[in-house]
């Protein structure tokens, strides 16, 4: 059975090499090599030679198998004979039939019985021993199955058990699992140390895989040119990209250059162990740095992007990442475009995109445009519902009366709905609530959730804008008081305020006319007050009106002048010049409204 001195550590049995060998090994090797079992190269000489005697490493044929012997034909005149067991294999089978030929060591020959006493068990080890002394001076390898995890590493069947120190597995350090699976692997080792009277072997599956690395990245560096597609295997993977052997030279997979499209992580493309096929993009021998791609193996998506997505398309995507924004959606594998939150709602303020989409939605979406050289493609998520600001000028003209809900109560006005199918909210501004400017507050007569008759004002979907108003329900007063009362007509009223420039007199409800200071009366008066309080009902005469700016100008001045004008003019009644006076009077009443 194979041992070791398990007091040495496995860096110590790793340091150990064929330079450290020591001097008493290689005599103790010579000496059993020049002692009575013969050295090596001795007994393959004698079997070379045709020679059968003692020690002697012969080829022979099978010719009988026996209950406890197998004979054995080694050309001498009585057939040697060798023990079966040595014949009989794990499982208890014969290994062996007549007529095959096995190589067997000739252990003694006894003339006078006859018997020739043959080992193929010992030909086997003198074989074995010969190939590693071959292979440790040749630098050579051996085949070996890996049959079990011992301490400090491996036991592999080389023909006899060897010890494979942990470091000396593989390239690179291994776990006691990756250890453990290697059991049962046939792999080539080389011989770091050997010890056959102590029946020692130390070998190496390490050396074997660097020698490789070595000869393939050599073949490699001669062979490799740009634009080469080969393949390689993941070896590590980083945040910037992947590393890949491709046979014995590391080559950069940048993440840039693994897909067409944005990738947040390697490992959502490649998984270390991985092999993959990649593109040489850039190769320099001198350094040997070499630049790898996977995308370059597909054609850019952005191709003849613009026909195959035109203007007005509607497409399937899947959200990839939200900003404050916007949201980034793939239409392909490297292709994606922008739904601006301007885009996501026809009537909504969507203050984050987040509120309406996530990452790996699947979302329909309408092509808005495309800039194939910059690779940007802008879509709308809104444009895959009608827009409700044509559905509301369609369904509700201007000069349309409807019923309306307040939805909310502002300073400014009412926020009302028209229609519940219909998302559009328009405005009553408080300026079309009445015709009576002292309405200035609109909580002060309604409130959310009231029902409403109001006038569609305009509707202009470009400015998403739709107001309506309440007063433009019934006619203009101001428009009325024009109609009845112009200029130079007398008009009655009620004094409602008075200020230190003039008295405001209200004629209907909504409609006030102001008598300035100046009109009051032909007397100079230090105060209104004087001759005016409120409440008062006066007369007034309609200097001027604008029923466009809502002003009314009155006169009490003019009522006084106008009567005395008629007193005179009825006082010349019968003058030769009445109707050149009455002409003057009218004249000068004409000039002193202009003038007011």
């Amino acid at each position: 059975m194979f041992s070791i001195d398990e007091t040495k550590t496995d860096q110590e049995q790793e340091n150990t090499s064929r330079e450290e060998i020591s001097q008493q090994d290689q005599d103790e090797m010579e000496m059993e090599m020049a002692g009575e079992d013969k050295d090596l190269e001795a007994l393959y000489e004698e079997t070379l030679d045709k020679r059968v005697t003692s020690g002697s490493v012969v080829t022979g044929t099978v010719v009988q198998i026996g209950a406890d012997h197998i004979m054995i034909d080694i050309g001498r005149k009585n057939e040697g004979q060798a023990p079966i067991r040595e014949f009989i294999d794990h499982n208890g089978v014969i290994g062996i039939s007549v007529g095959d030929e096995v190589e067997v060591l000739v252990e003694s020959i006894n003339p006078a019985k006859g018997i020739i006493r043959l080992s193929k068990e010992k030909a086997r080890r003198i074989k074995i021993w010969d190939d590693i002394f071959k292979a440790y001076q040749e630098n050579g390898y051996l085949p070996g199955k890996v049959v079990e995890r011992i301490k400090g590493g491996l036991t592999v069947d080389i023909g006899i058990p060897a010890f494979l120190p942990s470091s000396q597995a593989t390239l690179n350090p291994v776990s006691e699992n990756e250890l453990e699976k290697m059991i049962g692997d046939v792999i080539d080792v080389s011989i770091i140390k050997f010890n056959r009277k102590k029946n020692n072997v130390v070998v190496s599956h390490r050396e074997v895989l660097e020698r490789e690395k070595d000869e393939s990245k050599k073949k490699l560096l001669e062979t490799l040119a740009k634009d080469d597609v080969i393949t390689g295997k993941v070896k590590n993977i980083m945040a910037y990209g992947a590393f890949v052997d491709i046979g014995g030279i590391d080559g950069l997979l940048h993440i840039t250059d693994m897909s067409w499209g944005k990738l947040k992580d390697p490992k959502d493309k490649v998984s270390t162990g991985q092999e993959i096929r990649v593109k040489v993009i850039e190769f320099d021998p001198a350094t040997e740095k070499i630049s790898l791609g996977m995308k370059q193996l597909i054609p850019d998506p952005w191709e003849g992007l613009e026909y195959r997505y035109p203007i007005g398309k509607k497409i399937s995507g899947k959200v990839t990442s939200i900003t404050n924004y916007g949201a980034f959606v793939e239409l392909e594998e490297g292709v994606e475009g922008l739904v601006h939150i301007s885009e996501m709602f026809w009537t909504k303020r969507v203050r984050h995109p987040s509120s309406i989409l996530e990452e790996g939605q699947e979302v329909e979406v309408v092509v808005l445009g495309v800039d194939q050289d910059n690779r940007r493609i802008s879509l709308g998520l809104k444009q895959t519902s009608p827009n409700p600001w044509e559905l509301i000028q369609e369904y509700y003209p201007q000069g349309t009366v409807v019923n309306a809900t307040v939805k909310n109560v502002t300073d400014f006005g009412l926020f009302v709905s028209v229609d519940d199918n219909i998302d559009v909210d328009g405005l009553v501004h408080v300026s079309d609530l009445s015709w009576d400017p002292k309405v200035k507050n609109p909580r002060d007569s309604y409130k959310k959730g009231d029902v409403i008759q109001a006038k569609v004002l305009t509707i202009d979907p470009d400015s998403e804008k739709f107001s309506l108003g309440l007063k433009q329900l019934s006619p203009d007063p101001w428009t009325q008081v024009a109609n009845e009362h112009p200029v130079g007509s007398i008009i009655h009223g009620k004094v409602t305020s008075l200020t230190d420039f003039g008295a405001f007199v209200e004629i209907r409800q909504g409609v006030e006319g102001m008598i300035h200071i100046s009109e009051v009366s032909s007397d100079k008066i230090d105060s209104l007050a004087e001759v005016l309080s409120v409440g008062q009902e006066v007369e007034a005469m309609v200097l001027r009106i604008s029923p466009e700016n809502k002003k009314i100008g009155l006169s009490l001045k003019a009522m006084e002048e106008s009567a005395d004008k008629k007193t005179a003019v009825t006082q010349d009644k019968g003058s030769e010049k009445v109707g050149t006076n009455l002409g003057d009077l009218l004249k000068e009443l004409q000039d002193s409204k202009t003038k007011s």
